[in-house]
C-alpha cells in the first residue's frame, strides 16, 4: 500500500540529493517538487527562496522568477550562478541567522517557532537554500558557510535543498558527511533515488513530479500574487502610546526617553537622548522605506509622554510634499518652528536662532552655576527649559551648492552636534542618502552616536553605519530598522519594526494633545510656521495687520511702507519704502500672473492704510487683465470696496488716462509742489498696452522731455516716460507688472527701465535675470519664490509673494478702511 513520504517541517526540512550524471535531471525535479510544496504548504510571503544553479545558469528554476514580479525577496532578486554572487548570498544567509541567535532567540527561546509565537506581526519567515549540482562554483569559503547554514539552520528557520554532483571532486578539507547528519539524505541508484536510512531505506521511493510547465507557472504565480503585500508589517502604534492618562507624565530633566517600536517578540525600541555620547539621531532610508513614518512616529510620541514644558520642536522639511503639515492643521503646542517645503535659507535661520539659544542656556548656566539641564531645573524650579528637538529632513539640501548657506549651515550644525548636548539641545538629522559631493563634513557627522538605519543600499548602509556594518542591506521591509546607539559599530545594531502610525490615529492623538494644552493653559508662545509649497498668505502678515491696526490715521504717512510678501528667513517681511525721490517706481516680472497680482494688491492696500481717503491720495489701474482671466475683476472690485479715489481703466482708455497724469506731473514740476496728495499709477500687464509701446522713432526719446506743450501732440508712451522719471520726486509712483522682460524692453527702453529702482523678479532664465536684477539668480528659483531687488542699496532678498486676498478678507479689511474715512 502506497504512503506519503512526508519531510519533518519544521524539525528537519533540509535535503540532501546525490546523483551522478543521469540522474542530475531527476535530482533538479525533485529539488522544484520540494520548492513548490513549501511555497504552496506554508502561508504566502512566509518562505524566502535563495536559489543557485551554476551548471543550469538559472534555466532549471526560472519559473520560480514569475514570484519577483510580485516580491523579489521571494526569490532573493534573480538566480545565482557566478562564484563571487553565490559567496556574498550565503554571507547574507549567515549574516541572518547571527542576527536571528544574537537578537530573537538568545537564551529565551530554542526555535524560530517558539521566538514567532509571540512575534506576531513581526514574525519572521522561513529561509530555503536552494543549490543544484554542488560544489560547482563554490569557493572554500562558500563551502563553510554552506556547512554552517545546514549545521545551525533549522534553529533559525534557515533549510537546504542541495543536489550534489557525485561526479565533481569535492573541495579540499570538505566532508560530505558535514552535510548528510543535518538533512534527510536520498541518493541516485540507477532509476530512482532511495532513502539513505536505516529505519526508510528499504521503502521504495517515487518522488512526485513537478506539474507541467503552464500549471507550474500557474501556480508560482497564485502564489506569489498572495504574497504581494505579505511583506508589509504593521505594529500598532497604541504598543507604544502611553495610556491618555499618562499623557506627559515623564520628566526631560536627565534625559528623554520614547518607544518607537517593537524589538523582537517581547521588547520595545527607545530611543534614548540626553545622557553619554546619546546626544543626536542621524536616520537614513531609501524612498518607501519608512523614514517619514518613523519622523511621525517620535514627533507623536515624544508629544504624549512630554509636555511643552518638557520638549520642544523645531521642524524642517526641505523634501517636497507637506509631511509636517498636520502639526500646523493640529497647532502641536509643542511646536515652535514648521517648515513645510523650507528654503535653505530658512533653514539657515533656523539654525542661527538656536545657535542664539546655544549662548543664552550658557548664560543662564553660567549665572547660576550649573552644568546641564537638570541642574538648571533644580536650580531654578520656577523657570521651564525644556530640551529642543531639531528635526531636518533631508538634511542634504543646505549642501547642494558651494555658497555662503553651505558653509554657514556646516559650521552652525557643528556647533549645535558638539556644544548643544550640554544644553539640551538635540540634533536629528533625515536623509534618503548621505551619498554625494556636498554633504555635511565627516568629523561633524561622527559625533553623531545614534544611528537609525532603514532600508537602503550597501554604500550608504556603510555611511550611515559604519565601513564594517553593513547590516542595514540587510533590511528588506518597510518600517524595518537598525537602531545603533554606538557610533555605527556591529556591536551596537538592535533591530527593530517602528510602529505603524496611520494618519487618522495621528492626528486623533495630536487633538488630543491640543485640548490638553487647552485644558491646561501651556502657551509657549507663538509657532512660526513656513509653507515653500504655496504662496504667502496674506491674511496672515504680521506688519500689514498692524499697520491696519493704526486706522483711522489723521494724516498721511509721508513715506509709506509697502509690503509684498513674506521672507524666507527668521526675520522681517520684506517692504519697501515710497519716498519722494527720483527712481522710487516698482516693477514686477514674470510670467506667474497670480502672485504678481497678489504683490500689487499687496503694496496697493498698504500704501492705501497709510493715507486717509479724505487726504486726496488717488490710485489710477491700468488693467490688461481679460474679463475671463483668473482674477480679472480683482481689480475693479478693489476699487469698488477702497474708501479712496480710485480709478480703474482698459487699454482703450489708456491714453486719455496718462495724459491727465502726466499733466498733474507736469503742473507740479511747474509749481514746485511738492507735498501734493500722493498718486499711485498701476499698470497690470504691460504687454496689454499697445498705445504704450513706443514707435522705432521713439527710442531715444526721454532726455530733453520737460513740460507738456499743448500745441504738439506726446504719445501716450512718451507720457509714460515722462511720468517715470518725472513723478516720483513729486508723489506720483508707478507700479508695473510685465509678464516678460523681452516685452518689457519693446516697451521701455533701457533709459527708461532705469526709473525702476524697486524690482521684483519671479523665475526667469539666467541671460533676462542679469539683465534685471544684475544676477542670474532668478533662473534658480522655483515656484512661490521671487527675489526683491532694490536699486539704491544693490540688495537682493528671496521672498515668498503673496497670493491675491481672498474676498472675505478683502472686505473686511476695506470695511475697516471706511469706517475709519468716517469716524
Amino acid at each position: 500500500m502506497p504512503m506519503p513520504a512526508i519531510l519533518p517541517f519544521p524539525e528537519r526540512a533540509s535535503v540532501l540529493l546525490e546523483a551522478d550524471r543521469e540522474g542530475r535531471d531527476a535530482a533538479v525535479a525533485a529539488l522544484q517538487t520540494s520548492m513548490l510544496r513549501m511555497l504552496t504548504g506554508l502561508p504566502p510571503g512566509k518562505l524566502r527562496l535563495t536559489i543557485i544553479d551554476p551548471v543550469g545558469l538559472g534555466d532549471n528554476f526560472s519559473a520560480f522568477m514569475h514570484l519577483a514580479d510580485f516580491d523579489e525577496l521571494l526569490v532573493s532578486g534573480r538566480i545565482w550562478t557566478e562564484s563571487a554572487h553565490i559567496d556574498r548570498q550565503l554571507a547574507n544567509l549567515t549574516e541572518h541567522m547571527e542576527n536571528v541567535f544574537q537578537t530573537y532567540l538568545r537564551n529565551q527561546f530554542e526555535t524560530i517557532e517558539e521566538y514567532n509565537e509571540y512575534a506576531g506581526e513581526v514574525a519572521e519567515p522561513y529561509q530555503v537554500l536552494v543549490v543544484a549540482n554542488f560544489p560547482v562554483n563554490f569557493s572554500d569559503t562558500a563551502v563553510r558557510r554552506l556547512v554552517s547554514i545546514a549545521s545551525s539552520g533549522a534553529r533559525c528557520g534557515v533549510y537546504t535543498l542541495v543536489s550534489v554532483d557525485s561526479r565533481q571532486q569535492l573541495p579540499h578539507n570538505f566532508d560530505l558527511e558535514d552535510l548528510r547528519q543535518h538533512a534527510n539524505c536520498l541518493a541516485w541508484g540507477g532509476d530512482r533515488f532511495a532513502w539513505q536510512d536505516q529505519q526508510l531505506g528499504w521503502l521504495p521511493l517515487s518522488i512526485e513530479p513537478p506539474p507541467e510547465p503552464a500549471e507550474f507557472v500557474e501556480i508560482v504565480r497564485a502564489v506569489g500574487e498572495q504574497a504581494r503585500d505579505t511583506r508589509r508589517v504593521e505594529v500598532s502604534f497604541d504598543r507604544i502610546a502611553p495610556a491618555p492618562e499618562e499623557y506627559w507624565g515623564r520628566d526631560s530633566r536627565h534625559s528623554l526617553d520614547v518607544p518607537l517600536g517593537r524589538a523582537g517578540a517581547t521588547k520595545l525600541q527607545d530611543l534614548h537622548l540626553g545622557s553619554g555620547t546619546s546626544q543626536h539621531v542621524l536616520i537614513a532610508g531609501k524612498t518607501g522605506s519608512g523614514k517619514s513614518s518613523f519622523l511621525h512616529t517620535l514627533i507623536t510620541n515624544v508629544s504624549l509622554y512630554y509636555a511643552p514644558d518638557q520638549v520642544e520642536f523645531y521642524l524642517i522639511d526641505f523634501k517636497k510634499g507637506v509631511e509636517f503639515k498636520t502639526y500646523v492643521t493640529n497647532r502641536l503646542p509643542h511646536a515652535r518652528v514648521v517648515a513645510i517645503e523650507s528654503d535653505r535659507e530658512f533653514g539657515l535661520s533656523v539654525l542661527e536662532r538656536l545657535d542664539a539659544m546655544l549662548a543664552e542656556r550658557g548664560d543662564l548656566f553660567r549665572k547660576h552655576e550649573v552644568q546641564d539641564v537638570a541642574g538648571f531645573r533644580d536650580a531654578v524650579p520656577d523657570e521651564p527649559l525644556p530640551r529642543v528637538l531639531l528635526i531636518i529632513d533631508e538634511f542634504q539640501e543646505f549642501f547642494v551648492e558651494d555658497d555662503r548657506v553651505h558653509q554657514q549651515a556646516s559650521l552652525l550644525l557643528d556647533r549645535l552636534v558638539r556644544q548643544g548636548r550640554a544644553f539640551g539641545i538635540h540634533v536629528l538629522l533625515g536623509s534618503q542618502t548621505l551619498g554625494g559631493a556636498y554633504s555635511l563634513a565627516r568629523s561633524t557627522l561622527g559625533q553623531v552616536a545614534v544611528r537609525v538605519a532603514l532600508q537602503c543600499s550597501e554604500s550608504d548602509a556603510h555611511l550611515i553605519l559604519s565601513e564594517d556594518n553593513t547590516a542595514a542591506r540587510l533590511l528588506t521591509r518597510p518600517g524595518e530598522a537598525i537602531y545603533n546607539d554606538a557610533n555605527g559599530l556591529l556591536e551596537g545594531n538592535h533591530p527593530f519594526q517602528i510602529a505603524w502610525l496611520g494618519d487618522e490615529t495621528r492626528d486623533q492623538r495630536l487633538v488630543a494633545v491640543r485640548e490638553k494644552a487647552d485644558a491646561e493653559g501651556h502657551n509657549n508662545g507663538e509657532m512660526l510656521v513656513f509653507e515653500g509649497n504655496v504662496s504667502a498668505d496674506v491674511t496672515s502678515s504680521r506688519p500689514l495687520a498692524e499697520c491696519l491696526s493704526a486706522v483711522p490715521l489723521e494724516k498721511s504717512v509721508p513715506s509709506p511702507l509697502a509690503w509684498m510678501g513674506e521672507a524666507v528667513q527668521i526675520k522681517s517681511a520684506p517692504a519697501v519704502r515710497f519716498r519722494r525721490q527720483s527712481g522710487t517706481n516698482l516693477v514686477v516680472v514674470g510670467q506667474h500672473p497670480e502672485q504678481a497680482l497678489g504683490v500689487l494688491e499687496a503694496i496697493t492696500l498698504s500704501l492705501a492704510a497709510q493715507h486717509p481717503p479724505d487726504a486726496g491720495c488717488q490710485i489710477v489701474v491700468c488693467d490688461g487683465s481679460a474679463a475671463d482671466e483668473p482674477g480679472g475683476e480683482q481689480w475693479q472690485r478693489l476699487a469698488e470696496l477702497l474708501p479712496h479715489q480710485v480709478e480703474v481703466v482698459r487699454p482703450r482708455k489708456v491714453a486719455e488716462t496718462l495724459a491727465a497724469v502726466a499733466a498733474e506731473v507736469a503742473r507740479r514740476d511747474s509749481q514746485d509742489d511738492e507735498t501734493a496728495a500722493p498718486v499711485y499709477l498701476v499698470i497690470h500687464h504691460l504687454g496689454r498696452f499697445r498705445d504704450l509701446r513706443p514707435g522705432e522713432d521713439e527710442f531715444g526719446f526721454g532726455s530733453s522731455f520737460g513740460g507738456l506743450d499743448a500745441e504738439k501732440t506726446v504719445s501716450a508712451s512718451q507720457q509714460l516716460v515722462s511720468i517715470l522719471r518725472d513723478g516720483p520726486a513729486l508723489g506720483i509712483h508707478t507700479l508695473c507688472w510685465c509678464d516678460t522682460y523681452n516685452n518689457l524692453n519693446r516697451w521701455l527702453n533701457s533709459q527708461t527701465l532705469r526709473e525702476f529702482e524697486i524690482r521684483v523678479a519671479f523665475q526667469m532664465n539666467a541671460s533676462d535675470s542679469s539683465n534685471l536684477i544684475d544676477s542670474a539668480i532668478a533662473s534658480r528659483l522655483g515656484d512661490h519664490r521671487a527675489l526683491l531687488y532694490l536699486g539704491e542699496q544693490g540688495t537682493l532678498e528671496k521672498f515668498r509673494p503673496f497670493a491675491p486676498p481672498p474676498e472675505e478678507w478683502l472686505e473686511e479689511i476695506t470695511g475697516r478702511l471706511r469706517a475709519g474715512a468716517t469716524a
